[in-house]
């Protein structure tokens, strides 16, 4: 019998075995020498009586012990099997493979006399809470995504060993070096336990002082901007770097090394980096010392190739630095992007790209030299899909701009990122190249990070168009994962209330063609123009590819508008005044007693301006529309979310007049372009332009026109800039009672009150400097600097009616005779500039714009000042 035992994996024969052989190897030495033969009789001793015997067979294997695991699965891990020799090395190494899976705290292997062999096992027992105590500034859940144990897994020392460590570097992480953990343990019925591990935070280590030594060029506060560790202070509540991170030591040194590199120091080193903790082991002093060498300029940029389609005279145009230029290393990396962009423009889509840089230590020169030589072909093995945990495989695979077996391009995998980031439906989209099974094939890993795609949500906020607003949604940017768009939307402001329900199939058929439709019910309340529009309808559209980076869109809108003139206070009519006796010279109305305004009553306004003369009467009423619509957009745009550089633009084109009432026309464009000024500084180029006009007889209602102000021509109202109207109560003269003038209505500061007549013709444009804020991206500030400018205006001749009569002038004097035409319209430049701050806050979306006026016409209505919030719960 022999018996291997799991405590110290030790092997001994069997005591009663041992008697047995001891006393008959005995018994065989007393029988020898009786039978030793005389001297010279010459009888031989047997070769064999004293070798090795076999290891016994094995009949059969059985399991004891065991309580959730089968005895056919803990046999599935055996070497040895029934009907193999009972080996002690294949007995020894089964022993060690029951104890490596994990699943045993004890096991012995002991072979019976029957030829049994006997598998004694104690399993380990089975997690069935994991529970954490005295953790404050870790959440449960971010300690259980980095430990191992967790309910329903099989508990091991190891892996609580593991998880103590695990969780004392989170803490660490977080600058909290004195932390401390204690795993506990405590049993339950049917072999299971709960694990406690009871947190000791500890104080927050922070930074006392950051010092750096052997720097001359930059001093150390300079150097401390460029880092992002900070030394602590108590206004930098907001912010996580004023602790020791010792992997961000590291990541340190690369940017101390990119900041002199830019500025021309290619010798550059970080010698050490050094963290002394306190004797009281809360604080940190942080030392850098650097090797900063000598400053060096360009001397000659060449390009070297041996492609057929380019010369390297060609090539050098692409590349950003030219001879006498301070070295700037990150404009290596730029130079080797700009010239592989450049080669696969014209079809070279693998191309090696190598700097060499031949440094001259006398004159503090650098001579660069960019080879560039066609590199092998490799080809995409296999694309997986990581991370999506929700969406379905096929929404991320037909954004993808290659395919398995096809050849690897940088600069369509480049945008295939750019495509699935702009879906919207991930926080994190990354795509990393491994080995494939050859050489000369590659997998792509594409990962992504799922974000909350759906609401169900509450809005309250304020702004300084709406006052309020209220805001209850249901939508879902991803439904079922199918990337399909569904939202219903009820919406209540001092202004509008609105029902819309809309749905959008992007890929219809499963082909690259967009489906969707909505219907609705508005009720809008123009103040600013004097009138207010109920609308309901329903609208279809779909959207196609028309290229890699161009998209092309057909729409229909059918809606039903009634549109109501509401001035908040009526004008004041002569009681028995004949409307069409208004232009009639010398004509008045008998009842009226001039001057005694008792006499006077409200009438409504178009029962006393005849529709010929209102600029706003003629769109009084009840319409149909029925509009088709067709838009072409194209984005080159490196990010569709931040961009930094590249352009879009875009083109719209609408008809009204396929049945319904109205007859009009429309035009708009838009367009974007962004280009890195220097350093973070993002520079844009931005403008739209629109155009409408009636055709059939028909002009351009008042509810059709466009209203520009607040978020779209900055600096001013709502609807501030454009045509104006001015109105007031008629004057008198006392001898001849004809009208001479317009009282003018007057503001609250005492300015001239007009209402927007709405324009036909608009071209903003704006000049954005977006800035880069030494605060961390995840606090979701984001501020820049903007000058808008641009006209907007152009109304139909019958708009203007009234200034052709002078009687309706408006008198600005107080001399009883008008001076100033009502209608106000002028294609003037305006300018305005200034600084806008947004914040993504956890109470929802805040904005503040700043402006200043440059240059804008009398009649417009101006705000230096808009804030607008809101908030989800």
């Amino acid at each position: 019998m022999s018996l291997y035992k799991s405590g110290g994996g030790f092997i001994r024969a069997g005591l009663a075995l041992a008697a047995v052989i001891m006393a008959a190897a005995t018994l065989g030495a007393a029988g020898a020498a009786a039978q030793q033969p005389q001297a010279g009789q010459g009888t031989p001793i047997a070769p064999d009586m004293f070798a090795p015997k076999p290891a016994p067979i094995i009949q059969n294997i059985a399991v004891t012990g065991n309580q959730r695991i089968e005895a056919e699965t803990v046999g599935s891990y055996l070497p040895i099997q029934a009907g193999m020799p009972a080996e002690e090395e294949l007995l020894d190494l089964s022993l060690k493979t029951l104890f490596r899976t994990g699943l045993f705290s004890d096991v012995s292997v002991e072979m019976q006399p029957n030829g049994t062999l006997l598998i004694e096992v104690a399993e380990n027992p089975i997690v069935n809470r994991v529970i954490f105590e005295g953790n404050r500034k870790l959440k449960d859940d971010k300690i259980t995504e980095e430990i191992q144990l967790a309910p329903r897994t099989v508990y091991t020392r190891a892996k609580v060993q593991s998880d103590v460590q695990k969780i004392i570097e989170l803490y660490r992480a977080k600058g909290r070096f004195a932390a401390r953990v204690t795993p506990k343990v405590t049993p339950l019925d049917q072999n299971r336990i709960d694990v406690i591990y009871e947190i000791d935070e500890g104080p927050k280590t922070g930074i006392a002082k950051v010092n750096f030594i052997g720097n001359e060029v930059f001093t150390d506060n300079e150097l401390r901007g460029v880092i992002l560790t900070k030394e602590s202070r108590w206004w930098r509540f907001f912010t996580n770097y004023d602790n020791y991170d010792p992997d961000r030591l590291e990541y340190e040194r690369q940017l101390l090394r990119e900041h002199y590199g830019k500025q021309g120091y290619a010798d550059f080193q970080v010698v050490s980096a050094v963290a002394e903790l306190t004797p009281d082991r809360e604080d940190f002093f942080i030392t850098f010392t650097v090797d900063e060498g000598p400053k060096y300029t360009i001397g000659e940029v060449r390009v070297k190739t041996t492609l057929a389609k380019l010369s390297g005279d060609v090539l050098v145009n692409y590349v950003p630095m030219r001879a006498g230029d301070t070295f700037d290393s990150e404009k290596i990396e730029q130079a080797t992007e700009s010239l592989t962009f450049a080669t696969g423009t014209v079809g070279y889509a693998f191309v090696d790209v190598r700097e060499q840089l031949t440094r001259h230590p006398e004159s503090n020169t650098i001579d660069i030299s960019f080879v560039v030589n066609e590199g092998p072909r490799v080809y995409v093995d296999r694309i997986n899909i990581k991370g999506n945990t929700r969406t379905l495989d096929k929404i991320i695979r037909r954004e993808v701009r290659l395919a398995e077996g096809d050849a690897f391009n940088r600069v369509l995998l480049d945008r295939s990122r750019s495509r699935i980031r702009s879906l919207g439906y991930f926080k994190e989209v990354s795509i990393e190249e491994k080995p494939g099974s050859a050489p000369d094939r590659t997998e792509l890993d594409v990962s992504v990070e799922e974000q909350s795609t759906g609401s169900l949500s509450v809005g309250v906020g304020i702004s300084s168009t709406e006052n309020f607003i209220v805001d209850l949604s249901v939508e879902e940017r991803n439904l079922l994962g199918r990337g399909q768009y569904l939202r219903f939307r009820v919406q209540a402001s001092s202004r509008t209330r609105q029902v819309d329900l809309r749905f959008t199939q992007p890929y219809f058929l499963d082909r690259n063609l967009a489906a969707g439709g909505s219907i609705f019910n508005q009720r809008t309340d123009y103040e600013e123009a004097g009138f207010v529009r109920d609308r309901i309808g329903l609208g279809l559209n779909a959207g196609f590819q028309v290229s890699e980076y161009g998209r092309g869109g057909i729409n229909y809108l059918l809606t039903r508008d009634k549109v109501e003139i509401n001035y908040n206070d009526n004008q004041q009519i002569p009681l028995g005044f004949d409307p069409a006796l208004i232009l009639v010279p010398g004509v008045t109305p008998e009842s009226v007693v001039v001057g005694d305004e008792a006499q006077l009553v409200s009438t409504d306004y178009c029962d006393f301006i005849t529709n010929s003369l209102s600029p706003t009467c003629e769109s009084r009423g009840s319409f149909l529309t029925s509009l088709v619509g067709l838009s072409l957009n194209f984005d080159k745009r490196d990010d569709p979310i931040t961009p930094r550089r590249g352009w879009r633009a875009g083109g719209s084109v609408s008809v009204a007049g396929l049945g319904g009432d109205v007859n009009y026309y429309q035009v708009e464009l838009n367009t974007a372009w962004y280009h890195p000024i220097i350093g973070d500084f993002i520079g844009a180029l931005k403008g739209r332009a629109g155009y409408i006009d009636g055709y059939g007889g028909d002009l351009v209602r008042l509810s059709d026109r466009f209203f520009e102000g607040a978020s779209t021509f900055r600096g001013f109202e709502v609807a501030g800039v454009g045509p104006r109207y001015y109105t007031g109560t008629p004057i008198y003269d006392e001898d001849t009672l004809e009208i001479t003038g317009i009282r003018p209505r007057l503001r609250r500061d005492g300015d001239l009150y007009g209402q927007s007549i709405g324009a036909k013709i608009y071209a903003i444009g704006s000049a954005e400097i977006l800035l880069p804020l030494p605060l961390p991206e995840q606090y979701g500030i984001r501020a820049a600097l903007f000058s808008d400018f641009g006209t907007v205006g152009g109304v139909d001749g019958s708009t203007k009616a009234l200034n052709d009569d002078p009687r309706f002038w408006i008198d600005t004097d107080g001399d009883g005779i008008g001076d100033l035409q009502p209608v106000q319209d002028d294609l003037s430049l305006r300018v305005t500039a200034g600084v806008t701050v947004s914040w993504d806050s956890p109470f929802g979306p805040v904005r503040f714009d700043f402006a200043k006026i440059l240059r804008k016409e009398d009649y417009d209505e101006t705000e230096g000042f808009r804030f607008s919030a809101g908030t989800s719960f």
